[in-house]
């Protein structure tokens, strides 16, 4: 029941916050989390920014205090996979400035170039995107046989208007004019609640994944064994819960609507 939770796995867009927004209810959510001995985790598919960037926005935009360990990004999945399988290799990316930046940070050899000698291709969420940078990409895809990885399959972030093409559409343009088609190494993957789990302590029976779509937030929960609960403030719909493979556990109007159901029993 949802009163036994004590780990909180938050998607970010369309689940606590929209843009600059942060919604309703949110801020007094993570409250109650932090009252119980609780913990919650943030787990973005959105490679657009690193850890330390979401404790800039989150502490400016929505005055909540975090640290960078509890962003567990698709980003952050994604470095750990290429450090284990990539490490000394070169790396296309097709990505932001500051996932570029986190990758070499991280001791990743990183090209934007179209080279030859390529080991692995990586596409990420890219709000910077550019026609020329998809002309690479496709350049490299069609000329190496070079594994082809990304992010995430998302295939819209939402924001304040309505949506935009995030990772899984930039992907879908590639593969379209390729026939090249990635693994994808953020959610739905279980290893994300995983490692929030081992991190924190808490059991599978303790944790919860919360979030707006189906086939990414509520898929990594049930590969993981957890709980899940959905929010109709992003991409999923009743009418589209109705008829997925992914059902959730819970589900709710707002985010508010969860911290009342916790609070009230």
């Amino acid at each position: 029941m949802l009163q036994n939770k004590k780990l909180f796995l938050f998607d970010i867009d369309g689940t606590i916050a929209v843009g600059d927004t942060l919604y309703e209810g949110s801020a007094d959510l993570l409250a109650y989390i932090e009252q119980i001995g609780g913990k919650a985790y943030f787990i973005t598919n959105n490679s657009t920014k690193s850890g330390a960037d979401y404790v800039a926005k989150f502490t400016e935009k929505f005055q909540l205090k975090t640290t960078e360990d509890l962003f567990i990004t698709s980003g952050y999945m994604t470095i750990q996979f290429l450090k284990e399988n990539f490490m000394g290799k070169k790396i296309f990316v097709l990505g932001t400035k500051s996932f570029i930046a986190e990758l070499k940070k991280n001791n990743l050899t990183v090209t934007e170039q179209p080279e030859t000698d390529i080991d692995c291709i990586l596409v990420g969420y890219d709000s910077e995107l550019t026609y020329e940078k998809l002309t690479k990409t496709c350049q490299v895809l069609s000329t190496t046989d070079a594994p082809f990885y990304a992010t995430n399959p998302d295939l819209c972030c939402p924001i304040d208007f309505g949506f935009i093409p995030d990772c899984g559409a930039i992907c879908e343009m590639l593969t379209s004019s390729t026939g090249k088609k990635p693994v994808y190494l953020g959610k739905p993957s279980k290893k994300v609640c995983d490692v929030c789990m081992e991190l924190s302590g808490f059991s599978s029976d303790e944790t919860l994944v919360v979030g707006d779509r189906l086939y990414t937030d509520i898929a990594c929960g049930i590969n993981a064994g957890v709980e899940t609960c959905v929010v109709y403030t992003g991409e999923a719909t009743p009418e589209e819960v109705a008829v997925s493979p992914y059902k959730p556990n819970y589900t709710f109007d707002t985010i508010k609507d969860l911290y009342h159901a916790l609070i009230t029993g």
